[in-house]
């Protein structure tokens, strides 16, 4: 078996980062989170960091840490499921900023959850919203 390793700190873009990034900000209006929850999601090392990121959001061009371009992923697809599987925006968006008690969660929201800041808490609300939307 191969190993492939993947380089997190390479470059996406020029045409689909922009796109991708304007995308998760029009999300996070809907999530209604903090500056500092944004940041984290998105693994931009400050809010000074984020705010040059959604600079690029306005642009036509440009690139995204690889790492970043993950994230927006995990996003769109949690975004996606959660629309699914409560089918009105309003109720997927609160269910996103509510309380849950389920042990992933541990009685916090999972916008706390995913701003816990790392790709494998993306990725365990991701898995969790798969397993809840079936085959």
């Amino acid at each position: 078996m191969t190993n492939i390793r993947l380089d997190l700190t390479a470059r996406i873009g020029p045409r689909t980062a922009p796109s991708g990034l304007r995308t998760f900000v029009n999300i996070a209006r809907c999530w209604q989170h903090s500056t500092q929850q944004e940041a984290a999601i998105l693994g931009a090392g400050s809010e000074a960091e984020l705010e040059r990121w959604r600079g690029l959001a306005g642009k036509e061009t440009g690139t995204l840490p690889v790492e970043m371009v993950l994230r927006i992923g995990h996003i769109l697809v949690i975004f996606r499921l959660i629309n699914t599987l409560l089918g009105a925006p309003a109720r997927a968006d609160a269910w996103m900023r509510k309380p849950n008690a389920h042990p992933l969660f541990a009685g916090a929201s999972a916008i706390d959850r995913l701003a816990r800041g790392g790709l494998d808490d993306l990725l365990a609300v991701r898995r969790y919203l798969t397993a809840e939307a079936g085959p």
